[in-house]
């Protein structure tokens, strides 16, 4: 038995006796992560997985990652993709502002932030956007005037997914009013517990609000937890941007999926409201819309695959990502807006007796699902992107 076989085996065997069922085969929008996570079987599962540093799997074990290959790591995600296990942590600090600390934190910074994130304890919250800075984020008005050893910070960040849950903030923040546009801009990071942070979530047309205000009064960030050089911040929130994305797009674990389910909830959907003739769905049009979907659906999984596979260091591909957050985040909004299609006037069920849980479900997924091409950036930014830094062409 090789080594890859023997680790398999140890980790089939770990996982089917440590993963609580509560935390198997479950279904939920991420918007609704904080509530999965706030039970007593995540915290037994998050603290499991911890100790075997398996919540990070590829980081370095002096940082409280498992320290795996990625050929470990691949293998421990489909053991746990074969019982359903969900993942024991989530977020930004797994997803965006931890990798950014490994590619520019100092060591001091790596010690002190990262083992939080590898034990799930800290939730992080990206200050970006402002009620100016959206698409055009080079033109950012927060300021943060070094004072001592700390920075006061005086603005507001709009958009902050998930702020009312979380502990810190990594941001961008103006440190020279004076330096060109994409100058003299900060990468920091502060505490969300003090006085000078207030967070006012944002009611969205689905009814949840997993988007917030936040605004910042005399907030303080230390000096020690600037990331990179002063006003040479612009370099690493756009690399932070592209782990982001990858995520959105559909790169991150793209690789690790051992096998695709043979089921295809939109054709199961269109079979259910539309019906079937001679073993194939009655109406054409509909039938050429879910072919057309599925066809382009597939094709996407398997370059996204192909992409990670052949990207064997690891590391997240830079400007091409925006291509992934583009077609990714199309892909989902066409979908949600045609399964709703397909189940006509039971898919616009807000509540009532008159529409099944899964119906109620499926419309408000389909109003999340206009956000998606928003976040993380904009398709618009994307396809500008796209234009400059992988095609080359000129502005």
């Amino acid at each position: 038995m090789s080594d890859l076989e023997t680790f398999r085996a140890e980790t089939r065997e770990w996982l089917e006796e440590n993963c609580p069922k509560e935390m198997r085969a479950l279904s939920f929008h991420w918007e609704e992560a904080h509530k999965i996570y706030s039970t007593e079987a995540a915290d037994l599962w998050r603290e499991r997985m911890a100790a075997r540093g398996w919540i990070a799997p590829m980081w370095p074990k002096e940082y409280g990652g498992g320290g795996l290959s990625r050929e470990e790591a691949v293998v421990l995600s489909q053991e746990m993709q074969r019982i359903k296990a969900t993942a024991a942590s989530s977020g930004m600090g797994l997803t965006m502002i931890g990798p950014t600390l490994l590619e520019f934190g100092t060591e001091e910074q790596k010690q002190r932030h990262l083992p939080s994130i590898c034990d799930g304890t800290i939730r992080w919250c990206q200050g970006y956007s402002e009620p100016g800075a959206g698409s055009d984020l080079a033109a950012l008005q927060t300021r943060a005037v070094l004072e001592g050893d700390h920075f006061v910070i005086n603005g507001q960040k709009i958009w902050t997914s998930g702020a009312q849950y979380a502990d810190w903030m990594f941001a961008l923040v103006r440190t020279d009013a004076n330096a060109s546009k994409h100058e003299g801009i900060s990468f920091v990071l502060l505490d969300m517990h003090q006085d000078g942070v207030t967070v006012k979530p944002i009611r969205l047309i689905s009814g949840s609000s997993p988007f917030c205000e936040t605004f910042l009064d005399n907030a303080i960030a230390k000096r020690e937890d600037l990331v990179g050089e002063l006003n040479r911040g612009w370099s690493i929130g756009k690399r932070l941007l592209q782990f982001e994305r990858s995520g959105i797009g559909g790169l991150s674990g793209a690789a690790n999926r051992k096998k695709e389910s043979k089921s295809n909830p939109m054709v199961e959907t269109a079979k259910a409201y539309i019906g079937t003739q001679a073993g194939r769905l009655s109406d054409s049009e509909a039938r050429d819309k879910v072919l057309k979907h599925t066809m382009t659906e597939r094709a996407f999984q398997l370059t996204t695959k192909r992409v990670v596979q052949e990207n064997q260091s690891g590391t997240t591909p830079g400007a091409t990502t925006s291509i992934f957050k583009l077609v990714g985040s199309s892909l989902a909004r066409d979908g949600a807006e045609l399964k709703s299609e397909l189940m006509g006037h039971q898919g616009l069920g807000w509540e009532g007796d008159g529409f099944s849980d899964h119906e109620i479900e499926s419309t408000r997924g389909w109003l999340n699902s206009r956000a998606v091409t928003i976040y993380g950036g904009t398709n618009e930014v994307q396809m500008n992107i796209i234009a400059k830094r992988v095609l080359g062409l000129p502005d």
